[in-house]
Formats: C-alpha cells, structure tokens, sequence
C-alpha cells in the first residue's frame, strides 16, 4: 500500500474491500473455485462476526461490503479469508494467490452504501461477464431481489425480516 493512503478503522463505518488475485490471473474463474471462496467467506464472517452488506466475485478479483468485525481487526479477517482461500486453492503452487494488499474505502452514508452495492452487483454485467445482475450466481444480488439465503449470509431487510419473525428462545 503507498505511504500516502490511510486506512480509518475502527470508525463504525462499513467498509468496500476490494483485493484482487496474484498479478490479475482468474484464479477464481471457475465455478469450483468460486464455491471455495463463499464458503470461506461464510466461515470468517461467523468467526469473526462481521455484517456483510454485499460482495460480488469476479474471476481475478473480489469486492465486499462488510461491517467492522465484533472480533479482532478487520485487516486480520481479511487475512485470514485470502489465507483460508489460498492454503485449498492454492496447495501446489509457488506463485501467490493473491496480491498482498487490500483496497478500502470507508463507507459512511446509505447513499454511497447503496451506490457500492449497485456497482458489485452491475460489475459481472459491465465486464461482459453475463448479461443480467441476476445471472451471477456469485453475488449478492439475489438475495437483495428475491430475499433467497445462498452459501453467505448477507445482512438486508430480508435478513432482519427473518430474525423478527422467527420465535426467540426461551
């Protein structure tokens, strides 16, 4: 990362992560690879219990949208995801998997919130990836339309509409 930019965690803010695979090689250009990565995901969100808010991946890279974590630093779950990622996809290879930094920028309003969400979910579409949001089975976009629960737990309305409905324990 150049000395010049600053990352401000800490702050309560969401956070658009961006990280891109080793040399923009489409490492996770396959269905099997992609599966890997949601699950990954899915695991270090619970471990260390961070809201994602949405997430899009692309064949060499991968944006989310995520909370500050309730448990450790955010650059550690980072860490630990690209680590979780690379140590299953990447077991006999000498080449990294990823590029060692993350991009982040802080997101501190429900506009610019709303704008990154819509540029994850329009980015498959834009690169000529597929031709709706809604054809990408590695987003977010789904859920927001439909409410359906995929291999990640994406914090919406609809997963706030689920909790109050279902019955609180004893």
């Amino acid at each position: 990362m150049p000395s010049h930019l600053r990352r401000y965690q800490q702050t309560r803010d969401l956070h658009f992560i961006t990280f891109s695979c080793y040399r923009r090689q489409s490492k996770l250009g396959n269905p099997s690879a992609r599966a890997v990565f949601e699950q990954a995901l899915e695991r270090t969100r619970q471990r260390y219990s961070f809201c994602l808010r949405g997430y899009v991946v692309m064949p060499e890279h991968v944006h989310l949208l995520v909370s500050e974590p309730e448990v450790g630093a955010l650059a550690t779950a980072m860490q630990a995801l690209k680590q979780s990622v690379s140590r299953t996809l990447a077991l006999r290879t000498s080449q990294p998997f990823w590029e060692a930094r993350y991009y982040d920028f802080n997101v501190w309003t429900g506009k610019k919130e709303t704008e990154k969400v819509k540029y994850m979910h329009r980015n498959p579409v834009t690169r000529g990836l597929v031709s709706k949001p809604e054809d990408c089975h590695w987003s977010s976009f789904r859920h927001y339309a439909t409410g359906v629960e995929g291999a990640v737990e994406v914090e919406s309305e609809w997963t706030v509409r689920r909790r109050e409905q279902s019955p609180t324990p004893p």
